[in-house]
């Protein structure tokens, strides 16, 4: 599959083939949902806590006699009935990871980069570098080819001066092909590659 190569000031650059392997399937959203759950509960730090009843500093004296009262037999108040108590039940600091096996997340990512290709949302560009490390000049740039949601994929060195100019830009991400993943590409309303991130791609699926 050819698709049209451009430049970052909107030239042509001639033409890429793409592999059907790569980025010619039907994407499943099921495998998607798959993959973005595993990398979200991955980002969590589960450091969420509260303190159950053997945790609170406070007496664990009797609260009032068993009996004679007229009144429901209680013991510490620490329970979690009470006011002041520890927490039934409540969060603990605990890892959100689960397992997903490597060919399954292999396959997310070819079904996302596909699903891109599939919604007209991809774009190649020749080489992911700039002159300046201007915000303004990239601004501009990027104006012109009608992107302002996007992700930019280069190789396996980032230049300096795009990566520069582009981090003070709303909703553009930049990351080295070694960092693509599924969530940035399906968070992205377009994703764009460098012809060096292209290849290797086609080589990692090979």
């Amino acid at each position: 599959m050819d698709l049209k190569v451009t430049t970052l000031e909107g030239k042509d650059a001639g033409k890429v083939s793409l592999s059907d392997s790569v980025f010619g399937l039907e994407p499943r959203d099921d495998i998607l949902q798959r993959m973005v759950r595993w990398q979200l509960a991955r980002k969590r730090q589960g450091t969420h806590k509260t303190k159950g009843r053997s945790e609170i500093s406070r007496t664990g004296a009797k609260m009032f006699r068993q009996k004679g009262t007229g009144r429901a037999r209680h013991s510490s108040a620490r329970a979690p009935q009470f006011r002041g108590g520890g927490k039934a039940h409540g969060p603990v600091v605990r890892s959100h990871e689960h397992d997903l096996p490597k060919k399954v997340r292999a396959l997310a990512l070819r079904h996302a980069l596909s699903s891109k290709l599939r919604d007209d949302s991809l774009i190649i560009i020749d080489d992911l570098a700039s002159k300046e490390a201007k915000t303004k000049m990239l601004t501009g740039s990027l104006d012109k080819l009608g992107l302002s949601n996007a992700l930019f994929i280069g190789g396996a060195e980032l230049d300096n001066n795009f990566k520069l100019a582009a981090q003070n830009i709303p909703n553009v991400d930049v990351l080295p092909v070694q960092g693509i993943n599924v969530y940035d590409i399906l968070r992205r309303g377009k994703l764009v590659l460098s012809k060096a991130a292209v290849e290797a791609l086609e080589e990692r699926f090979k």
